[in-house]
């Protein structure tokens, strides 16, 4: 039955909730795929898990029409999100195996699909810029407060290559300002790896200013981003929101993952070593961090390429 199924799986998420200690973001990645699988396949069960049934998922994912945006219609799905997809629904399928829910994980026989991470893509600086303006200047925010946490986030976001989940997961503890360090803890990175992160001087005047806000409030919450309205951690709703409304003003289409993008790829121009960026990132495989060498702007590489000439061949 498919109740059984989806009773299995609730287990399946309290014990990587409470036993594997997975991020809340890493968890809602998980849920949202399985939900998406049954209503994609609403007639799947234990018994008719299959790879048969899986490529017949991934088709009607494919084949499926969806709206987007101002009423666009859209249809097919990237290879990183069909890799996506099925790295979250292999999870749960082998604890079904290894609970001997079933017999085998049909993923055990299907090829993985070969990604080549194309959409990566970082913000320029002139984006940048226009986005940096719609904050401090344009958007006409309901008070100072609001004003000098979203400048805040946004520039932890870009100078500290923070993922959005770590950002909100960030803790009143975690910002040590004589230090100039950030902590990002295990519990809310998508690697599980404790890191810290040195606060330049622009990021750290962000944070000082809001502090200052911060503490007109009076709070009580342990969380460093909080709500306008109340004394909980702002909320991923909140977050989306504001990304939404910075997209409108500034004319920039950009998602809060392209500001991580955006200070990898400047760490490397700026000549960062790529196993320093590697921890700044919070990366389990320097292969992940190896994949943004791949994505460095021309110009970048012009003067080392101008220093090739016949006589220092070797």
């Amino acid at each position: 039955m498919k109740q059984d199924l989806i009773q299995l799986h609730k287990e399946f998420m309290q014990g990587q909730k409470f036993s594997v200690r997975l991020s809340s973001e890493t968890l809602r990645g998980y849920q949202h795929t399985f939900d998406l699988l049954i209503k994609i396949m609403p007639t799947i069960t234990l018994e008719t898990i299959s790879e048969k049934t899986m490529t017949e998922f991934f088709k009607r994912l494919e084949l499926r029409e969806r709206t987007v945006g101002r009423g666009i219609i859209k249809k097919g799905v990237k290879k990183s999100t069909i890799a996506t997809y099925r790295s979250k629904l292999n999870k749960f399928f082998q604890w079904l195996k290894f609970k001997e829910k079933i017999k085998e994980n049909p993923f055990d026989f299907m090829e993985y699909p070969n990604v080549r991470y194309e959409d990566i893509k970082y913000l320029k600086k002139e984006e940048i810029e226009k986005i940096m303006i719609a904050i401090e200047m344009k958007i006409k925010w309901k008070n100072l407060f609001i004003q000098k946490r979203n400048s805040a986030m946004f520039n932890v976001l870009l100078y500290c290559g923070l993922r959005k989940g770590e950002l909100l997961g960030l803790k009143i503890l975690d910002i040590d300002l004589q230090r100039r360090i950030l902590t990002v803890r295990a519990e809310t990175s998508k690697s599980r790896i404790d890191r810290t992160i040195p606060l330049n001087s622009l990021v750290l005047r962000k944070l000082e200013d809001y502090i200052d806000e911060l503490k007109k409030k009076n709070y009580s919450s342990p969380y460093f981003f909080v709500s306008e309205n109340k004394d909980e951690k702002f909320t991923d709703h909140g977050f989306k929101h504001l990304v939404n409304k910075l997209n409108k003003e500034s004319g920039i289409k950009f998602h809060a993952h392209q500001l991580r993008h955006t200070f990898a790829i400047n760490m490397i121009n700026g000549g960062c070593d790529i196993i320093k960026l590697k921890q700044l990132l919070g990366h389990r495989d320097i292969r992940m961090t190896a994949v943004y060498l791949r994505y460095l702007p021309t110009n970048a590489m012009r003067e080392d390429v101008e220093m090739l000439t016949l006589d220092n061949l070797v």
